[in-house]
């Protein structure tokens, strides 16, 4: 029997967990014990507030986490340095066999360092994935995985081809799905992507079990999804008050609700970063819908009815996308490019201009949706080739 210990800590990680431990379950209902794996679970604790984390366990189905850190918020150093201290004392008290890892946040880091430091192999979904933006800490992140997996599955393309710039090079025929970088046992391998996966195993449930377009009176395909969390833009009075005011003239001038679920920290950060005349405005304007944080199955939910998606999230840019619904993204750069070369999402940063025009120019032309996540297999590819690593 094989051992991994699976490291999540934020909300996306949370979700793309559970694509994974169904595919284990699976796996194990198929083979002998010997064969089998035993899959532990450890968060640490980056996101710790009950609607941004325990609810998703609840809702998905996934096994409580075997392991909790209970790191909490912090500055980038003091948090990740927490985490290494937490995952390197469990890695070392017990045998595993691999860590898998998820994404690009401080919870990646702290897992791909613990496990490289200490020669546990490090299985990292998510690879590859570029902004070319060093200024995020989560391309930091990602970058520094990528450079300490042993497995990097990417799930797209794009980032298979970043990886091949990266020096890894194609193995056997001109079609296969794995690439080797020389002298460092390296593998990269297309896998397709969890979240796809993840969407549309619970799309379906969501309808039956969310009832939240129905308890804020949306038509469905006639309001706007909007989602902020980047420090870059809710830190920013500048970047924020943009974004608040093209969205409160959208909803205002197009007559069309907005709904804006706010992380808490975004919430509260409200009054110290908008002026007065903008507060007033939200608190004002009937179609302004600010809500607590959706849960996994609300936000399926309102992305797939929704008009249009306004966010800074990556994993709320692809699920859009998986839902065919347009997105308007407020950030200067993307690590999902596929979407706006495919010219289902349009980059507008925090720019007011910006922001209106795209969602002009998105409700006023017929969309493209191709394939380009996989086909909703990827967690079975990805613990397919864990196991005959």
């Amino acid at each position: 029997m094989k051992k991994l210990l699976t490291i999540i800590g934020a909300r996306p990680q949370i979700i793309k967990a559970a694509a994974f431990s169904r595919a284990v379950a699976q796996w194990n209902s198929t083979h002998e014990k010997k064969d089998c794996v035993q899959e532990v679970i450890l968060h640490t604790g980056q996101h710790y507030d009950d609607k941004m984390s325990a609810i998703f366990f609840r809702e998905l189905g996934i096994p409580e986490p075997d392991i909790n850190l209970h790191v909490g918020s912090g500055s980038h150093g003091t948090q990740t340095a927490r985490m290494i201290e937490g995952i390197e004392q469990v890695l070392t008290n017990e045998s595993y066999d691999g860590v898998v890892l998820y994404g690009d946040t401080n919870s990646t880091l702290a897992g791909a360092v613990a496990a490289a430091k200490i020669h546990v192999p490090v299985f990292h979904i998510e690879a590859g994935l570029r902004s070319w933006n060093m200024a995020m800490p989560e391309e930091i992140n990602r970058i520094v995985c990528d450079e300490l997996s042993s497995i990097l599955f990417t799930p797209t393309t794009t980032g298979w081809n970043n990886l091949h710039a990266a020096g890894f090079q194609q193995m056997g025929e001109k079609h296969s799905k794995v690439h080797f970088r020389n002298g460092k046992g390296q593998y990269v391998v297309q896998s397709g992507d969890v979240m796809y996966d993840n969407s549309m195993f619970f799309a379906e449930m969501a309808e039956q079990k969310s009832d939240i377009i129905e308890r804020l009176g949306l038509v469905s395909k006639q309001f706007i999804l909007a989602t902020i969390h980047r420090p870059a833009n809710t830190d920013s009075a500048e970047n924020l008050s943009s974004i608040i005011q093209a969205l409160l003239d959208i909803a205002e001038s197009k007559h069309v609700k907005v709904v804006l679920p706010l992380h808490p920290r975004t919430r509260k950060l409200l009054p110290e970063k908008l002026s007065q005349q903008l507060i007033d405005r939200i608190e004002c304007c009937g179609n302004m819908l600010i809500t607590e944080p959706a849960s996994f199955f609300e936000i399926i939910r309102l992305e797939k009815h929704a008009r249009i998606v306004m966010t800074d999230s990556g994993g709320v840019q692809k699920e859009a996308f998986f839902f065919e619904t347009p997105c308007v993204i407020l950030r200067p750069e993307t690590e999902w490019v596929e979407i706006v070369e495919a010219g289902a999402g349009v980059i507008a940063d925090a720019n007011y201009e910006r922001i209106i025009a795209a969602y002009d120019a998105l409700c006023h032309k017929q969309v493209h949706f191709p394939p380009l996540f996989g086909n909703s297999h990827a967690a079975e590819e990805i613990l397919k080739e864990i196991m005959a690593y």
